[in-house]
């Protein structure tokens, strides 16, 4: 029962970090949209739909983020 608490609570804060790193992004102007659709993760960009696992999507945005800072 622990385990399982424990395997939502970290499923929350990972989701609730890709909500973060998508906003972000958009606020940025890297983006123009995202969220779950289909059981995938789409990020919505210039004409283009990016259909990924939450986790590709994670890592896709945090390098978008990073790329731009530099």
């Amino acid at each position: 029962m622990l385990r399982q608490q424990l395997e939502q609570e970290g499923d929350l804060i990972a989701i609730n970090m890709l909500n973060e790193l998508g906003n972000r992004a958009i606020e940025m102007g890297l983006i123009v949209g995202h969220g779950y659709h289909g059981g995938k993760y789409e990020i919505l960009r210039k004409g283009e739909i990016i259909s990924v696992t939450p986790e590709e999507a994670q890592v896709y945005l945090h390098n978008l983020i990073a790329e731009q800072e530099q």
